[in-house]
């Protein structure tokens, strides 16, 4: 479900930290956070907290008697409704802000409980059980005889779904008149009424997977959904589908849903890596989830993007700020609990076009704070988030606005003129009137991604009969490209030949980025949709091997898979060198994972250097499954291989290096200065830095080995903070005195703790995981599987450090010029075209 680890901010702080991994959100003027034997819930003193909002522990729970919060709603009377994860429903009477007086807790005498969805609606409470206790699915439970006690409960639709991943949270729609329900990917798929996601999902990949350690390997399309259901629990629409597990969603207030989804923290490092993000839940979005290796990245055309990426973590409840006596931009934040780093976000949505920008902020940060559900008590006008699972110290927290109430800041609200467009197109997913195929057609090559999606979705939910011919007429590239999508998913395999034609009159070299992978994803589902028989393999090979090897990532990954599909005889030499100019780890693990497959163009030379590569990849670290999936790689490669030819490579297929540090250069560095800020300021300064080598600069990156913690324009590790955006919040110089000082000013939203034991012991890193009372500390910056576990009633106390884990000297092996370098690719966002890089 939702407690599964680790979790990091996308959010920067002044430092560009080398790997942010043993970085920790606490405040650092407390000594201790008080434990003791019988520990309660954490003191909000020792929080971070926006500025002007206080929070205050209004409820400690005893975890013997009443068990771990994770479900939490606002009753008839403005009382609060609770769920152990394990046990009873409770009601929660709380005294208003300002005034003295206990919380009353009194369990609601049902025979129903491990619920992990609540809401009151409908003169009933909903239930949606999540549990080995009790029967898991959607309950109603009511008043029979009217004497204001919750006495009946009545099963409106089972629903199997095991451990953490199953049935989760319910809402109320925006109509009024009917409810939403969330489902993670270990929920079967329920039997639909009707689908505004097209019936038509399969796993669309064109290699082979490979699993790692194999979680939840039989589970398949469509992962994770969303309904929609009347108040009776009958007729169930599927929304949307495609996550990994969501636990929670919320509307604004224009009837726009969000939902925060989870990460697979085992496949940290790896390209197929997915962030916890922030998603816009459109109609009939599909988002992509899959096991193992074949999760969709989300620049996959028939992917839906997220909104934000977070970063590791473990995404519970969320909500908007509406009704809660803040300023008003806190009012119309959507509100994100991470449980596993105990960080409470508020993301600040504007609107863009036919969706959203979200700017997330650390709203509270916390340790432990293992943060469940969140609500806003219309009656008092405060937000209220309740902490525990997985029998850990479970809390109840209320949090309100004590800062200066004058003059509110104006935000943006309302739907542009682009989402109600996206919202007529919509209209197609649920109705068979064909009046609207004309619309969708002309939107087809919207530069609006959420518009032609909106398009595209609305022609498959028709019959091709009614709207493929004029699709078929359309020329502009996005047109042709959702046509080909959209045909290979609904069409006649007999439309093969029309479909490539239309595709291979684009102009591949004058299209955009976007452009281009979408062509490449277009080429893609009709191989993989409608077959790829000999005749087409030579199309496709006569076609696409000169775009072999291209400029971005993402097509050369796109280009590998077809290629090694397709058997190219020329692949070879062109992946086996991008291979190893790759500068990041988890564009090498990818290249290396198609090639595993390739039979075709090998020479001796070619497959020694390829094995060789897995000599340096046994030196790179990763989440749990990291090592299996490297070991898959090369199991399935050296079965490609004769015997005669694995002797041959015996020695090289039975090395085993010496050293464990990870090698990111082909030479070694060098000391050339201990570099101080002033040396290098100048140098930084806007307008120095010209005719710089963007790829230079990002093999310098990778030397550094930054790639190997941070992402940086969708490449490299999720352990640390994304550092695209860096230049946007942060000068040059800032910059560059935080690599070379890195402790000379250490915030305390991101320092390392130290946890002291009752037996001497000291263990510094970062909380990542709780269960029951135990602690998991990371303790290795490289290495997120160096886990130390503390019990927490052993705990003196825990400290804040004053020291940064990031190592001081990066800067020292390089030269000024390369410095420059490294200074204009952090600095371009990414961004080749950068006047920085102009010749």
């Amino acid at each position: 479900m939702f407690f599964i680890p680790p979790s990091e901010s996308r959010q920067m702080t002044r430092h560009l930290t080398w790997c942010l991994l043993g970085l920790l959100s606490i405040a650092s003027s407390l000594p201790s956070v008080g434990f003791t034997k019988e520990p309660g819930a954490t003191d909000p003193s020792h929080f971070k907290v926006a500025d002007g909002f206080q929070v205050e522990l209004m409820y400690s729970v005893p975890k013997d008697q009443q068990g771990s919060w994770v479900s939490m709603c606002v009753g008839p009377d403005n009382n609060l409704i609770v769920c152990d994860q394990y046990g009873k429903l409770y009601s929660v009477v709380v005294p208003a802000p300002g005034e003295k007086g206990e919380v009353v807790v009194t369990p609601i005498d049902v025979q129903i409980g491990g619920a992990q969805g609540l809401i009151w609606a409908f003169d009933s409470l909903y239930v949606v059980v999540n549990s080995r206790d009790f029967p898991s699915g959607l309950h109603r439970v009511t008043d029979s005889n009217g004497d204001g006690k919750l006495d009946k409960v009545t099963e409106l639709r089972k629903l199997n779904g095991g451990g953490e991943h199953g049935p989760h949270a319910i809402m109320v729609h925006p109509d009024g008149e009917n409810l939403v329900i969330v489902c993670g990917n270990q929920t079967d798929l329920t039997k639909l009424d009707s689908s505004r996601v097209p019936q038509v999902w399969d796993e669309d990949l064109v290699l082979p997977r490979i699993y790692g350690r194999g979680f939840m390997r039989e589970k398949m399309a469509p992962g994770g959904y969303i309904c929609k259901i009347d108040p009776e629990g009958k007729h169930w629409e599927m929304l949307a589908s495609g996550f990994r597990n969501e636990y929670d969603a919320a509307f604004n207030r224009e009837g726009e849903l969000f939902t925060y989804d989870a990460d697979m923290e085992w496949d940290l490092n790896t390209p197929w890596y997915r962030p916890t993000r922030i998603c816009h839940v459109v109609s009939g979005a599909e988002f992509g989830w899959r096991n193992g290796s074949g999760k969709w990245p989300e620049y996959y055309e028939d992917s839906s993007p997220a909104l934000v990426d977070i970063g590791p973590g473990s995404p519970t409840g969320v909500t908007f700020g509406y009704g809660a006596d803040f300023p008003q931009k806190y009012q119309d934040a959507l509100y994100a609990c991470d449980w596993s780093y105990g960080k409470l976000y508020a993301i600040h949505l504007e609107p863009s076009g036919a969706t959203y920008k979200g700017t997330p902020e650390e709203f509270i940060t916390g340790t432990p704070l293992p943060l469940t559900d969140i609500v806003v008590n219309p009656n008092d006008k405060a937000l209220y988030f309740a902490v525990g699972g997985r029998k850990t110290q479970s809390g109840l927290y209320r949090v309100t606005y004590v800062g200066d109430k004058g003059k509110s800041e104006a935000t943006s609200s309302g739907l542009t003129d682009a989402m109600k467009l996206r919202r007529k197109l919509e209209k197609l997913h649920v109705s068979k009137d064909a009046d609207g195929l004309d619309l969708a057609l002309e939107n087809l090559g919207s530069d609006d991604r959420f518009l032609r999606q909106a398009a595209r979705i609305g022609l498959e939910h028709h019959d091709p009969a009614q709207w493929q011919d004029k699709a078929l007429e359309l020329d502009d590239t996005y047109s042709v490209i959702e046509t080909v999508i959209a045909l290979a998913r609904v069409g006649d395999d007999s439309l093969r030949g029309k479909l490539l034609d239309k595709l291979d009159a684009l102009d591949y070299d004058a299209a955009t980025k976007q452009q281009k992978l979408g062509i490449l994803r277009a080429y893609e589902l009709v191989l993989i949709r409608m077959g790829d028989d000999a005749e087409v393999r030579d199309r496709y090979l006569a076609k696409l091997e000169p775009f072999l090897p291209a400029e971005s990532t993402e097509e050369n990954r796109m280009l590998a898979e077809l290629m090694v599909r397709l058997e190219s005889p020329t692949a070879a030499p062109k992946l086996v060198a991008l291979l190893e100019a790759a500068p990041a780890q988890e564009e090498q693990i990818e290249l290396a994972k198609s090639l595993r497959l390739l039979k075709a163009g090998w020479t001796p030379e070619l497959q020694e250097r390829y094995f060789k590569w897995f000599h340096k990849a046994a030196t790179y670290r990763g989440g749990a499954s990291f090592d299996l999936f490297v070991q898959d790689i090369k199991k399935e490669a050296v079965e490609n291989l004769s015997d005669k030819r694995k002797q041959q490579l015996a020695s090289i297929l039975e090395f085993k290096p010496q050293s464990n540090t990870p090698t990111f250069s082909s030479k070694p560095r060098t000391l050339v200065k201990k570099w101080t800020v002033d040396d290098l300021a100048g140098i930084v300064e806007p307008g120095s830095l010209k005719e710089r080598n963007y790829d230079k600069g990002q093999q310098l990156f990778a030397e550094a080995s930054c790639f190997a913690c941070h992402r940086f324009s969708g490449q490299g590790g999720a352990i640390g903070p994304d550092l695209t955006a860096l230049s946007g919040r942060f000068s040059p110089r800032d910059i560059l005195e935080s690599v070379i000082l890195p402790s000379k000013q250490v915030s305390d939203q991101y320092q390392a703790i130290k946890a002291l034991t009752d037996d001497g012991k000291v263990v510094v890193g970062r909380i990542v995981n709780l269960n029951g009372d135990n602690i998991a500390i990371n303790t290795n910056m490289l290495d997120p599987n160096a886990i130390t576990n503390v019990n927490r009633n052993h705990l003196e106390e825990i400290l804040p450090s004053d020291q940064s884990m990031m190592p001081e000297g990066l800067l020292d092996n390089f030269t000024e010029d390369e410095v420059k370098d490294l200074m204009a690719y952090l600095l371009s966002r990414g961004d080749r075209e950068n006047e920085m890089f102009a010749k």
